[in-house]
């Protein structure tokens, strides 16, 4: 139903002591909760015990972490980019889960040196399409040395918050017609 509020999972993608991502995740979910239509979690990966290799079983991390993406309508992922990708943690997150990412929209908000993250993003599209998610053709870029950030917050400038409200519009409007379809027909992989 177009009017029950639209589950979005804002994913900090990283890990590192110091990083810049919770303080930007917090910014994006911050303009996301503006919208009526939006429930906003933001799922922090510092915060689950992932172990440091697969196990055989989950652990109960592993499936707080799949439970949660599961609940979800759609997801913005928050990720800087280290060396010309995303960092590790968040590849074992998204591999932690697998069904539950199936038939949702994804959306990016990245951040890097010069290139904004794009190719953190670049790649991340191709990991998400092998789990059949709809990503997002509109990102949110931030260069980490072109006077994006205040104080290690983004900047609100008019191309920002364009940038946003286009993301969002598309996660919308994905998110909705694909829980839809979910719901008058199983997704079948």
């Amino acid at each position: 139903m177009a009017s029950t509020p639209l589950r979005v999972a804002v994913i900090i993608g990283s890990t590192r002591a110091g990083r810049v991502c919770d303080a930007v995740a917090h910014w994006f979910a911050q303009r996301a909760r503006r919208r009526e239509e939006l429930a906003v979690e933001v799922l922090d990966l510092a915060g689950y015990a992932f172990p440091a290799r697969y196990p055989a079983q989950a652990t109960p991390a592993m499936c707080r972490f799949a439970d949660a993406i599961g609940a979800a309508d759609a997801f913005v992922v928050v990720t800087p980019e280290y060396n010309r990708s995303f960092p590790a943690p968040l590849k074992q997150a998204i591999d932690f889960a697998y069904d539950e990412w199936q038939a949702k929209p994804v959306g990016f908000v990245s951040y890097g040196s010069g290139s904004a993250g794009l190719y953190a993003v670049e790649q991340l599209r191709t990991v998400f399409c092998a789990l059949h998610a709809v990503t997002m053709r509109d990102w949110v870029g931030l260069d980490l040395l072109g006077g994006d950030f205040d104080d290690r917050v983004p900047r609100d400038t008019d191309d920002r918050l364009r940038a946003v409200g286009a993301m969002l519009d598309q996660l919308t409007w994905w998110g909705r017609t694909l829980r839809q379809g979910r719901r008058d027909q199983p997704y079948v992989s």
